[in-house]
């Protein structure tokens, strides 16, 4: 066999990449990754402000959205957040637990890519940078090798194909639809991809919210049911923060969002208590206790609310501002979109994947594992742990189907 063959072929040397590479390796596999960037673990670098948010402790299948929602169930079961913390011990990686369940590095996301490139090394996977694919070609009627890569006049060969390329989202990092692009020429069928875990914008008739820029508060965003009660930032562009990322999944173009600014207490009966005691306030005093003064100045600035003392509201005035404040309507213009997305929604169909295994079930030697399928997780280290379920499933299933041939 021409020195350019390996068993294992994977394209993308980002999360789910590198640990399918490194647990092949564990098996005697012959490896070789190949990726279009400078240098591995691109997003990983970047993830959780440059911590890593590597994991959840409360990892459920439920915190997964794909049309086949019973997909990730399989993967998640072979390899759990409790393995990955596992190996995070075994390299001695101090890490903390935040709010949520959510895991970080104490020292810097560096940590888990030095980590996975150690695996990597350890057990002789290859490595090649800068190298945009070209073409994929299906070979027939040979026993040892599938396919064919083509790229920058190099040709590698191998029996087993996985495709770690990712998403759209970050496309600084050098997001491409190679996936995508990849699954069509299989006649795969791919899922509409788009932007996940995202900001979104103001309409026009909004933008005087742009004066809120830097202000932060707790709120209860809810949209199709599902609901959030997190931190939401006014950005210059729209509203963030990891309460609008996580419904920002659920949300659809053209629908409103319902946001409870004071998820906490109760407008109604703050002003019942503050009659009692303090009757001759001004509703915009009392409101600034609760709030951040800037927004309450702000609504009544632009007549959104009326000034008055507590004791002069009436019974239906104290009713519109409770619902005011507790159930906004925001109607969003749009999301960022991919630039500021943590990550893809859609993409490769799992319908037409193997849940165990990660294999198509249509073209066999071919494997997706990571973003590019169609598995998007909710904010908080769990799609690094779907990077990481899915490669080990993927790397057991390659393993297995050698020991059987």
């Amino acid at each position: 066999m021409n020195d350019n063959y390996s068993d294992v072929i994977i394209i993308g040397a980002g999360a789910a990449g590198l640990f399918c590479a490194a647990q092949l390796g564990k098996y005697g596999k012959r490896v070789l990754i190949l990726d279009n960037g400078k240098k591995i673990g691109r997003k990983i670098l970047m993830s959780g402000g440059g911590f890593c948010n590597f994991t959840n402790m409360n990892v459920t299948s439920g915190c997964y959205l794909s049309e086949n929602r019973h997909f990730v169930k399989s993967a998640l079961a072979q390899f759990t957040q409790w393995d990955f913390i596992g190996l995070v011990a075994d390299y001695g990686i101090a890490w903390h637990e935040k709010e949520d369940g959510q895991l970080f590095c104490d020292n810097g996301a560096q940590d888990i890519v030095d980590m996975l490139a150690a695996e990597c090394a350890k057990y002789g996977v290859k490595i090649q940078l800068r190298q945009p694919i070209e073409q994929v070609e299906q070979v027939e009627n040979d026993a040892k090798v599938r396919f064919k890569i083509h790229a920058f006049s190099q040709q590698w060969s191998c029996r087993s194909l996985v495709i770690a390329s990712g998403g759209l989202s970050m496309p600084a990092l050098g997001a491409t639809p190679f996936g995508y692009q990849l699954a069509e020429q299989f006649s795969i069928n791919v899922v509409p991809p788009r932007a996940a875990l995202v900001p979104f914008t103001f309409r026009e008739t909004e933008k005087f919210l742009t004066a809120l820029s830097g202000v932060s508060l707790p709120v209860t965003v809810t949209s199709h049911h599902q609901s959030f009660t997190h931190q939401m930032l006014f950005t210059h562009r729209g509203l963030s923060g990891p309460a609008i990322l996580q419904i920002s999944n659920y949300w659809e173009p053209g629908e409103s969002v319902e946001i409870d600014l004071l998820p906490y207490h109760s407008v109604c009966q703050i002003v019942e208590e503050c009659r009692q005691s303090s009757p001759k306030q001004q509703l915009k005093t009392v409101l600034s206790r609760h709030l951040p003064k800037k927004l309450v100045e702000l609504w009544f600035a632009q007549s959104l609310l009326k000034d008055q003392t507590v004791a002069n509201l009436s019974k239906a005035e104290l009713l519109a501002v409770d619902n005011f404040i507790h159930r906004w309507q925001f109607y969003p213009n749009g999301t960022e979109g991919y630039r500021t997305a943590e990550v893809t929604m859609g993409g490769v169909d799992t319908r037409e994947i193997s849940s165990k295994t990660m294999e198509s079930n249509k073209i066999e030697g071919l494997y997706f594992i990571g973003e590019v399928l169609d598995v998007t997780g909710r904010l908080g280290g769990y799609n690094f742990q779907w990077a990481w379920s899915s490669a080990y499933a993927c790397a057991v299933g390659i393993a297995g189907k050698s020991e059987r041939l």
